[in-house]
């Protein structure tokens, strides 16, 4: 079955004077407009397959592009704001003709030349538009898709007062509270991130920081060569601001100290005076 919002490899049933007609399986036959065809012309030989990208026309009709958009219906991507109407936002997703957002499927009032996360959905006739209105198109609950510490790939979709919202998979929402946020992040960024336990709603609690013990091992060696690049101390101790430290080795405050526990165990350091000193084993 052939859906509108797609790409397929579709076979080339005959040549026209304004372009070829593809086998579109349920749709019948679909148009590739002479301005989308290859340069070589063995590529759309009769019998051959194209790669193309399915839409509607201005008729409502279903059109062929090999034009490779920037997203597909049911993605998530970050796209930027090119014209305004009195229809709603437009958006440069890699072809010829813009996408629409309508305004009631803006989140917040979009404004040309800004970029947002929009998911890409068909509307009531069949058209592909998109929507800045995330929570309404993807869902946001773990009912066993992931795992706890599962790492995952995050696109950065919005802020709040509780931190960011973030795609997960390109399938699902979850939230990176402020606390979990160890390193400057925005809107359009793709990130890792590891899934948390599950609220009592069953939404998805995510942290940008890897699962305690391994951050602990690799921060314990940024904490060894950072001293070993500042003449063997440091005054960023277990007393010192989460801000302070996070600005250096990108870490909570509470892995921070564990990592300093470590190596204190193991003999690697001394922490006195207010500041931390490397052991010289030599």
């Amino acid at each position: 079955m052939i859906e509108i919002g797609k790409t397929y490899s579709l076979e080339v049933l005959k040549h026209v004077d304004f372009g070829i007609y593809l086998d579109g399986d349920d749709l019948d036959e679909i148009l590739l407009p002479e301005r989308y065809l290859p340069e070589d012309v063995a590529e759309w030989a009769v019998g051959e397959f194209l790669d193309v990208f399915i839409y509607l026309d201005s008729e409502d009709r279903p059109i062929a592009t090999t034009e490779v958009p920037l997203a597909e219906v049911g993605d998530c991507a970050y796209l930027t704001v090119v014209e305004k109407s009195d229809f709603g936002a437009f958006l440069d997703w890699g072809l010829m003709k813009d996408l629409l957002v309508p305004f009631k499927e803006q989140r917040v009032p979009m404004e040309v030349g800004r970029s947002y996360v929009v998911h890409l959905f068909l509307d009531n006739t069949g058209r592909i538009a998109a929507s800045s209105r995330l929570s309404k198109f993807v869902p946001e609950q773990n009912e066993g898709d992931f795992k706890v510490l599962e790492e995952v790939d995050l696109l950065i979709a919005s802020r709040s007062d509780l931190g960011y919202k973030a795609v997960i998979n390109g399938t699902h929402l979850g939230l990176i509270h402020n606390n979990e946020v160890v390193r400057p992040i925005k809107a359009g960024d793709w990130v890792k991130g590891y899934i948390q336990e599950a609220r009592d709603d069953g939404r998805i609690n995510l942290t940008l920081q890897k699962p305690s013990l391994e951050v602990r091992g690799e921060l314990a060696e940024k904490i060894i060569a950072y001293l070993k690049e500042n003449g063997g101390s440091s005054d960023l101790t277990d007393k010192s601001a989460p801000a302070d430290i996070n600005a250096v080795f990108h870490a909570s405050k509470s892995n921070y100290k564990k990592a300093l526990g470590k190596l204190y165990k193991a003999r690697l350091i001394t922490m006195a005076n207010k500041r931390i000193t490397l052991i010289d084993k030599a």
